[in-house]
């Protein structure tokens, strides 16, 4: 889409382009808030465990999450919360989940970032990484073998690509021909060890070729490419093409949780980094595309700044699980 220059007719499409580049500008502004109110909780004591955002790399799991069509299945991991917001698990349902109330996802019998909903599309993650992919690859598989034209979408790191299970889980849904895409989000570190310690290929999409399947590779700051880039991959796999890897190359702004305090991270690199911050990118944009203003800006972030509070309020004066509903989904009769 060009850039406004006075009145103008916009087709269809152009049309379409700005009601998604604004959709995406509320879907990043909504989940870097919530997770902010999230890691508020944690430092104030009131949040057990750990808490673990994506802050600065948003653009990866708002611009993913656009892309999937209704019956097309995700396995968001660490730094995906986005996609979980975008498939309709509310920011309220969230922090309920984080601080183990009622009426959350897994009803406060999970917690932390292993969060999802069947119902909405979302399987909740497994702590040890890759183990999610090969879950997404048996999703996308049954579902291939009823008929059905979706996909499944899974997540790693750049530090578990390296793992076994990420080349096994790659190399069967080839053989098969799965509707699997993975994407990985090229954020630097492996908890705290930097790239050039476990990677010796400048694109992981590169290993794509050695599975014989199609890959991408974009910028994941830049939540319109994500977008198109995944939507690319999905409809490849949605369409018979068989699996497909998506590298987004990025960058994790916070620590790998709130504890960790990144005193590993070298000199002027997050200065750097933040000049690419992902709402920044989105706001260039917009201005560009959409004539968007201070006014226009003060009203998303007001929004945004409302439904958190509400969602915050609700989450903290929410009831515990009855303990009587303990065994529930666990035990069968």
């Amino acid at each position: 889409m060009q850039p406004h220059s006075g009145p103008q007719v916009l087709d269809s499409t152009a049309i379409a382009d700005a009601a998604g580049l604004r959709e995406a500008g509320y879907w990043l502004h909504l989940v870097r808030a919530v997770e902010a109110a999230g890691r508020r909780l944690y430092l104030q004591g009131r949040l057990p465990g750990s808490f673990y955002d994506g802050y600065g790399q948003e653009a990866t799991a708002v611009g993913a999450g656009l892309a999937l069509a209704p019956r097309d299945i995700a396995c968001p991991v660490i730094r995906d919360l986005a996609v979980h917001l975008i498939r309709g698990i509310t920011p309220a349902e969230v922090l309920r989940h984080y601080l183990g109330k009622a009426g959350g996802p897994m009803d406060g019998r999970d917690g932390n970032v292993h969060i999802g909903s069947f119902e909405r599309g979302t399987i909740p993650m497994i702590s040890h990484l890759p183990e999610m992919l090969p879950v997404c690859m048996g999703v996308a598989l049954s579902r291939m073998r009823r008929g059905e034209a979706s996909a499944a979408l899974g997540f790693c790191g750049d530090g578990s690509s390296s793992g076994g299970v990420f080349h096994e889980t790659l190399n069967l849904a080839a053989v098969w021909k799965a509707p699997l895409v993975v994407i990985v989000e090229r954020n630097r570190f492996a908890y705290m060890t930097p790239e050039d310690k476990y990677l010796a290929v400048p694109e992981i999409a590169a290993r794509a070729a050695g599975y014989g399947i199609r890959s991408w590779s974009g910028d994941g700051n830049d939540v319109l490419e994500v977008r198109s880039l995944v939507g690319a991959a999905l409809e490849h796999a949605r369409s018979g093409g068989g699996p497909a890897l998506v590298e987004l190359f990025t960058y994790r702004m916070h620590g790998h949780g709130a504890h960790d305090d990144q005193r590993y991270v070298p000199p002027g690199e997050l200065e750097a980094w933040a000049l690419r911050d992902p709402l920044l990118r989105w706001h260039e944009l917009a201005v560009e595309q959409l004539g968007w203003t201070a006014a226009d800006q003060q009203a998303l972030e007001a929004r945004v700044a409302s439904e958190v509070a509400a969602a915050v309020e609700d989450a903290l004066a929410a009831p515990y699980p009855d303990p009587d509903g303990l065994a529930a989904s666990v035990f069968a009769q």
